[in-house]
């Protein structure tokens, strides 16, 4: 039974994680708990607890605020995940990092395989990327995860809750809600990452370490993924599609960010279920467990 330290274990994807791994020994660390921007007590708190398996989700993941905030955005995605591999090589423990879909700049009309030439839009997708050539320079036992849109029952504390909630709050307000069109990804529900990740942890050392991309299956955009949500939820709302340029967004988001997930199926895992499966079950969950940050 592996230990598993789980870094952010109060976060949308940390949360999930814990419930997924009972089958594990698993010490989660918090923000609180543990500020992965300082590397000291990092190494403090982390080797007390000797993992087999490190799990980092801490993420700077506010995408327009890292164009603001450019040092704190590769402070926590890119010199953080530096510092976590160097300890994990110390520890000889494995690292699982998670990175984004926002490493690619979406030019492409097939789904990214790992190996795809990146060349991110935006100061997050570039932080990202540093985070993953550091993880797999520094740390030989790394797996990192690219996904994509996650969402949550927990919500993204820096984000204040995730999509879903987001649209259908607007959608209860009467007013017409506009969603962007000219995106498209995989929305991925965290509780199927971090079952994906669970059979990662109990098979990793029998397959080959490096990048995977592990999401939803299918693919959508944003404005097709807003319908989605209403009509599952049983919603009459006017939802109308924009393009980037009408949002006006601080940061360029790339157009067409689905991922491949051939290297995943070739290790023996299971391809996630489809997107729209996964946002079914979710707004089925009961209404006291899907809450934002903050909400009672």
């Amino acid at each position: 039974m592996p230990q598993v330290v789980i870094i952010g274990a109060n976060g949308q994807l940390g949360t999930d994680l814990q419930l997924a791994l009972r089958g594990c020994r698993v010490i989660g660390l918090s923000h609180a708990d543990l500020d992965v921007r300082d590397a000291a007590r990092a190494r403090e708190v982390i080797s007390r607890h000797r993992p087999d398996v490190l799990i980092n989700t801490s993420a700077f993941q506010r995408v327009d605020a890292c164009e603001d905030e450019p040092g704190m955005a590769f402070a926590v995605n890119a010199v953080a995940a530096y510092e976590l591999a160097r300890l994990a090589r110390a520890l000889d423990c494995i690292l699982v990092h998670f990175s984004s879909d926002y490493v690619f700049d979406g030019r492409e009309r097939t789904p990214y395989a790992e190996d795809a030439l990146p060349n991110p839009l935006n100061v997050y997708g570039t932080s990202k990327l540093a985070g993953e050539y550091l993880v797999g320079h520094f740390c030989p036992r790394h797996f990192v995860i690219r996904t994509s849109g996650l969402y949550g029952v927990v919500g993204s504390r820096s984000k204040g809750g995730n999509f879903v909630e987001t649209m259908i709050r607007l959608g209860k307000s009467g007013a017409p809600v506009r969603v962007v069109a000219d995106q498209v990804s995989s929305p991925t529900a965290s509780v199927d990452l971090a079952a994906a990740m669970a059979a990662l942890v109990q098979r990793a050392d029998q397959v080959p370490y490096g990048v995977y991309h592990v999401t939803n299956a299918g693919q959508c955009s944003w404005h097709e993924f807003a319908q989605a949500i209403f009509e599952l939820s049983e919603m009459q709302v006017d939802v109308s599609p924009i393009t980037s340029d009408e949002l006006g967004a601080k940061a360029l988001r790339p157009a067409f960010s689905v991922l491949d997930h051939q290297r995943w199926l070739q290790a023996g895992f299971q391809e996630l279920r489809p997107w729209r499966d996964a946002l079914r079950d979710y707004l089925r969950t009961p209404r006291p467990e899907r809450r934002r940050i903050g909400e009672a």
